[in-house]
C-alpha cells in the first residue's frame, strides 16, 4: 500500500483509492485498521470532509453515522466470532484525539489478550503495538476482510415494500 492515501483517508476514499475501505455505506465508509494487533480492527469514515466531530453533521446525517457504526460493529463481532474462538466482545468508539476528522473505532477483544490488559482500553496497548510491521495490515488479513464485508453485505439486506431483498 503507498503511503499516498493516508494523507487525506476520507477524499482518497471517496475517490476510490484508499485501499483499506471494505464497503461504502449510508453515511461513510467502513475501513479496516492499519494496524491489526486485535485482528478484526476496522473503522468507520464520515463521508463528508471537513466533518471534525458527530455535532458538525446534520441530525439525520449524525443518526445515519451511529447506525453504521452499529452495523460494522455488528460485522466485526459476526466475523471474529466465526474466525476466533477467543473472540469477547467489540468496543466502539468516537474519541477524536489525534485525527481531524470525524471516524469511529471498533475494536474487537480477545480472550488471549494479556490480563492486564484485556479488560482494559486498547489506547493502554505499547506504542510498539502499533508500528510493528508484524501487525500491519497485508495480504494476510483478505479472510478477515472478506469475512467483515460479506456481514456488513448480510446486515445491509432489508425487504423492500415489494419483499425482496435491497442493498443499501
Amino acid at each position: 500500500m503507498s503511503g499516498d492515501w493516508r494523507a487525506d483517508r476520507i477524499g482518497s476514499a471517496l475517490r476510490g483509492e484508499n485501499p483499506t475501505v471494505l464497503r461504502r455505506l449510508q453515511a461513510g465508509f467502513a475501513v479496516i485498521g492499519d494496524v491489526q494487533f486485535l485482528p478484526g480492527y476496522s473503522v468507520l469514515l464520515a463521508d463528508e470532509l471537513g466533518m471534525e466531530r458527530l455535532s458538525d453533521l446534520p441530525r439525520a446525517k449524525r443518526l445515519s453515522f451511529l447506525s453504521d457504526m452499529d452495523r460494522l460493529g455488528e460485522a466485526v463481532e459476526r466475523a471474529c466470532r466465526r474466525l476466533d474462538s477467543g473472540f469477547r466482545r467489540v468496543n466502539l468508539e468516537i474519541l477524536g484525539n489525534t485525527d481531524p476528522f470525524l471516524h469511529a473505532h471498533v475494536w474487537p477483544r480477545f480472550e488471549w489478550e494479556p490480563a492486564e490488559l484485556v479488560g482494559r482500553p486498547v489506547w493502554l496497548y505499547s506504542r510498539e503495538r502499533w508500528s510493528d510491521e508484524r501487525f500491519r495490515l497485508g495480504s494476510r488479513h483478505d479472510v478477515l476482510r472478506d469475512a467483515i464485508g460479506g456481514e456488513l453485505d448480510r446486515l445491509g439486506r432489508r425487504p423492500d415494500g415489494a419483499g425482496r431483498l435491497t442493498v443499501r
